[in-house]
């Protein structure tokens, strides 16, 4: 009696990918049941229009499994929330750019637990010649902290999705395109047509098309290192795997002529650091 992940959407339900299976993460029924009613309940709560399972962050001895509730605008309005029996959902601490370079800072796996502390110590050398100092600080951070800052992170560099799935109205708010039909087969084949789901600072949108509502998100052909994403086609075109090097387990399913597609991440929350050497 056990049923593969599926991806979800509450309110607005848009997919339905049956391959998450393959990420390896089996829930019972029961499992999942109380995920859907636990999710409906998160979402009413908390006034999200939908909530979206994002990916599950493997620990040592617990897994975290990571939502995003979703409001008004598909990219602003976003929260992240966590679970670790799939019936009580916390909200990830607020993340800032201190707190994603502290958690660059740490090497090693996620425990499990939210309230771990971790703690290293960081060298900084200054001055030269005979006046060099070494300041070595000492480091902590709580691991729901970590969690939060790391999740921010892949989906930042890591989440993905078809040119065109989504367009930015006149009141620059970013909204699914109602009108998407999917990607034909010979653009699903190119990383031209995908696109990096965030926000672009200003001064990047100059650099952009923003000739059509739909180009206001950033190519993935231009990713460096060049060869940071594995392309694959299955069922003779039926469907198209995105997989992250970068972030090993973020990957991206779209069923080619069919507006089905979505991102889900399942890993360790370790950064792939050795991708240049890969080649």
């Amino acid at each position: 009696g056990r049923q593969h992940l599926r991806g979800m959407e509450f309110e607005g339900s848009q997919l339905n990918i049956n391959e998450l299976g393959s990420s390896g993460i089996v829930l019972s029924v029961e499992q999942e049941a109380s995920l859907q009613t636990s999710l409906v309940i998160l979402a009413r709560d908390h006034k999200f229009r939908k909530v979206k399972l994002w990916g599950v962050v493997k620990g040592v001895q617990k897994d975290y499994f990571v939502a995003q509730g979703v409001g008004r605008d598909e990219l602003k309005d976003r929260k992240f929330v966590y679970s670790q029996d799939l019936l009580q959902w916390n909200l990830l601490p607020h993340v800032d750019d201190g707190l994603k370079h502290k958690s660059t800072l740490l090497q090693g796996r996620f425990t499990g637990d939210p309230s771990f502390v971790f703690e290293l110590t960081a060298t900084q050398r200054t001055g030269e010649g005979e006046n060099t100092i070494d300041k070595v600080t000492a480091v902590e951070m709580k691991e729901e902290d970590r969690l939060a800052a790391v999740v921010t992170r892949i989906d930042e560099e890591a989440a993905i999705a078809p040119r065109g799935a989504y367009i930015k109205t006149a009141l620059n708010e970013v909204m699914i395109n109602r009108s998407f039909q999917g990607l034909s087969f010979a653009e699903a084949k190119n990383l031209h047509y995908y696109v990096h789901f965030k926000e672009t600072k200003s001064g990047e949108e100059e650099k952009l098309d923003i000739r059509h509502a739909m180009d206001f998100l950033k190519s993935l052909e231009t990713d460096i290192p060049k060869g940071c994403w594995s392309l694959q086609i299955n069922q003779g075109g039926a469907s198209v795997v995105l997989r992250s090097l970068i972030w090993l387990g973020m990957v991206l399913y779209h069923n080619p002529g069919t507006p089905k597609f979505g991102y889900f991440y399942c890993g360790t929350g370790e950064k792939n650091l050795d991708i240049p050497f890969m080649f």
